[in-house]
């Protein structure tokens, strides 16, 4: 049997900008888009725009702009934004869009001459930002309980579906099919909702007062009301009714949306889709609200909007991505700040992943002739090959945080791994067992980059890349062992990651001269953003392109680093083995004449004399410098 997997996000609101609270929900549907296409599902994902409604067309008199005008200039920023994060959407439906008009009108004829659609006067409480009635009991304090803005009293003619007739149906569907609303909290909200009589939905607006809307087809002088025109979306995108999107996806259909919008998808919609005599959607799954970093929820009047898109072009768009996938538990109230993302970047990314991968390469390089070693077993790292399918019901359960923070363990243990086996030390006693050492790393690496993928594509590709893996993958192959085949890896590759460092002084190709004040004193809080520590030269040799260069190999004690330092005029690459030197360890990694160096190393210079700053003693390699 085929495996199908059909995905939407909440078509978004025109009357405003794309925001954090988009992007999540975008990021999320993506990451699921992927991470199905990778396990071999034929995959559809649906995002696109709201354009008709009385906020919008308020919103377009208020930009001096004809609504049209309006809608196609902002729905074309939604799809800038979802570039910049690399959004890989198979389709992008507007409202305004023909295909969609006909649907709606169809959806509305036939459920108005079955009789489940009636025309009557009405009275309530009405918010324009909503474009909804309240209850009094649904207010808060008087106010709109999402937009804290005053509801009007508003009483008008409008035509009304009978939704109030499905209400036990929908009880006893949601009793039926526990996970049909997810995660579980907001299937009892809808329950809790739907214990007392919910009333008929109003689905139309008088013409007069909101020209900017698609027509009932009984009486041009309504048009629809935004909620009945824009949940129909999911279906007229696949071509209802006889379309054949809609009759491969539409039976496997996952929608993803806010919880601000959770009544209108689970109560609005299924008794749309029972009326209209249209099959059930498979999963609801309700995202909580992205919170600033002061606890409360985000808000441009209280300053403390966190933007996504600012963000992405800082640190990279796969990393806000992971940021996003793996902070925010789905379904929960989440701050989200720069600071947390940066704390994120640096320890997972930097420090374990992209740490990983330089060093990996920098051995193969070394040890391996530049190629990955051939395929040997390696029960310590094998477990791996478990991952996929224990993340595979993680993503199932929309728990991405989880199947994250697991793939990433793996990434860290690998990691320890290197660092209990020691493949510099090793490669002295025993070439053939550190180059099985390493390759146990690389097709570690392998795995973990096939789980990575939906979270990262693009820094991910550069990973496989960069250790001279294929790029085109199944989620099938991280089950098994030994797949990493023995080819060259590229001389020369990118940092995955690299550390936003302060800008140092470079002394000559790579060591740092220490000399007297240049431009006054500093405080501590700069002086503690150096980070030295006592590295151990196990290996040197000069640099293939340039006669000033050695090139250094460093240990750490638990890493090893490569640095070039322009040093060749007083040093002998045979002579400075087994000193410990002082390393500037935070230095954002720089290529020089082709071999990037990982760090400096300190020396003092005066007239034509120059010393590298060493450590006596029995500290150990990997030692902070104080």
């Amino acid at each position: 049997m085929e495996k199908v997997f059909y995905i939407t996000t909440p078509i978004y609101y025109v009357n405003a900008e794309p925001h954090l609270g988009h992007a999540y929900s975008t990021v999320v549907a993506d990451f699921l888009a992927r991470w199905h296409r990778l396990d071999g599902y034929r995959t559809f994902f649906l995002t696109g725009t709201d354009e008709h409604g009385e906020t919008v067309y308020r919103a377009a008199l208020g930009a001096g702009e004809d609504p049209k005008a309006f809608v196609d200039r902002v729905s074309e920023r939604f799809r800038r934004a979802w570039d910049l994060l690399g959004i890989a959407y198979d389709g992008f439906i507007r409202t305004t869009e023909e295909r969609h008009r006909r649907v709606v009108q169809g959806v509305l004829q036939k459920v108005y001459e079955a009789g489940d659609i009636y025309y009557g006067e009405y009275e309530g409480l009405y918010c324009v930002s909503c474009e909804r009635f309240y209850t009094e009991k649904e207010l808060s304090e008087g106010l709109c309980p999402l937009h804290g803005r005053p509801v009007e009293r508003r009483k008008e003619g409008n035509y009304f579906f009978r939704m109030e007739r499905y209400r036990e149906w929908l009880i006893d569907y949601l009793q039926t099919h526990p996970d049909l609303i997810r995660p579980e909290g907001y299937r009892n909200e809808v329950l809790a909702m739907l214990a007392e009589p919910i009333g008929d939905l109003s689905i139309s607006r008088p013409k007069a007062r909101v020209p900017w809307g698609i027509p009932l087809p009984w009486d041009e002088g309504h048009v629809t009301y935004v909620w009945f025109d824009a949940l129909l979306n999911y279906v007229s995108a696949l071509g209802y009714p006889d379309g054949e999107g809609y009759r491969i996806f539409w039976p496997h259909a996952w929608h993803l949306i806010g919880k601000d919008i959770l009544k209108p998808h689970a109560v609005f919609w299924p008794t749309m889709l029972k009326a209209a005599g249209i099959p059930m959607y498979r999963h609801l799954g309700v995202g909580g609200f992205l919170l600033g970093p002061d606890g409360r929820k985000m808000s441009k009047t209280l300053g403390n909007v966190v933007d996504p898109f600012a963000l992405a072009e800082r640190y990279g768009k796969d990393a806000v991505r992971y940021y996003l996938l793996r902070e925010i538990p789905y379904g929960q109230d989440t701050p989200v700040s720069e600071e947390a993302l940066r704390t994120r970047y640096e320890a997972d990314l930097a420090d374990d992943l992209g740490n990983l991968v330089q060093r990996t390469r920098a051995m193969l390089l070394r040890y391996a002739e530049g190629r990955v070693p051939e395929p040997v077993a390696g029960e310590e790292v094998e477990e791996g090959t478990r991952l996929a399918e224990r993340l595979r019901l993680l993503v199932r359960e929309l728990k991405f945080h989880v199947a994250l923070e697991e793939a990433m363990a793996y990434v860290k243990g690998l990691n320890r791994y290197i660092n209990e086996r020691r493949p510099w030390e090793l490669y002295r006693k025993d070439p053939g067992e550190a180059r099985a050492v390493l390759y146990r790393v690389v097709e570690g690496l392998r795995i973990a980059s096939i789980l990575l993928t939906p979270a990262m594509p693009d820094k991910i590709a550069e990973l496989r890349r960069a250790l001279g893996l294929k790029e085109e993958v199944r989620l099938e192959e991280a089950e098994r062992w030994g797949l990493a085949e023995p080819l060259p890896i590229p001389e020369e590759a990118p940092v995955l990651f690299p550390k936003e460092a302060a800008p140092q002084r470079a002394g000559p190709g790579g060591s740092a001269e220490v000399k007297g004040p240049q431009g006054g004193r500093i405080g501590l809080e700069d002086f503690a953003k150096v980070e030295l520590r006592v590295a151990e030269v196990v290996a040197a040799e000069r640099h293939p392109n340039a006669d000033r260069l050695l090139v250094l190999r460093l240990s750490l004690g638990n890493e090893e680093r490569t640095v070039v330092a322009g040093i060749a005029r007083w040093y002998r690459p045979e002579e400075l083995v087994g000193k410990k030197v002082v390393l500037v360890a935070n230095l954002k990694p720089a290529r020089l004449r082709g071999v990037e160096s990982q760090g400096m190393i300190l020396a003092a210079q005066e007239g034509d004399r120059l010393a590298l700053a060493t450590v006596e003693g029995d500290i150990p390699p990997g030692a902070v410098v104080r």
